[in-house]
């Protein structure tokens, strides 16, 4: 549990109505900051296809995909990705938290704890992540968790339908 009531877990199959939902009423309030998605990635069928694939990762040992519970909905979902064994021993963290949770520190805590999982339970050596240049909240969340800033790529994603800029952020473990 990283908050009363809210538990960090990694992604089940049954979550998908919750994520589709999830995505459904968070979806104005996410598109600056997300890819363009397709009108199927909000339905339930969409959530199925996506988490079925999460999980094939999660089974593969390349990605961690974990969920924000809160009764019977999700607030947030964060993801340890490519995952990189070997000498790098790395990882890239993603995450995003509902309209309604911003501002109450779940997605502070849930990094905190991300960080823990990934070097206690999965061994690895660094994190990485990226954000907007002008997200100041996702940096805020980071650099509370000893993220530090190292750098800023050019034209990195293509995030609400344009290339844009994006100030990376990695913490040794």
């Amino acid at each position: 549990m990283i908050a009363e009531g809210v538990v960090l877990r990694p992604v089940r199959a049954s979550d998908a109505e919750a994520l589709a939902a999830a995505f459904q009423e968070n979806r104005s309030y996410l598109a600056p900051w997300e890819p363009v998605r397709p009108e199927e990635f909000y339905t339930v069928q969409g959530q199925r296809d996506v988490v079925e694939r999460r999980l094939v990762e999660l089974d593969s040992g390349t990605a961690l995909p974990m969920v924000l519970a809160q009764h019977d909905g999700i607030v947030g979902l964060l993801t340890l990705s490519s995952i990189v064994r070997g000498a790098f021993q790395n990882a890239h963290v993603g995450y995003w938290i509902s309209r309604t949770a911003q501002g109450k520190g779940l997605m502070t805590a849930a990094v905190a704890a991300a960080v823990n999982i990934s070097h206690a339970a999965l061994g690895l050596h660094r994190l990485e992540a990226a954000t907007l240049v002008h997200n100041t909240a996702s940096q805020r969340v980071l650099e509370k968790n000893g993220f530090v800033a190292y750098g800023t790529a050019p034209d990195y994603l293509r995030i609400a339908g344009r290339w844009q800029d994006h100030r990376m952020y990695q913490r040794i473990l």
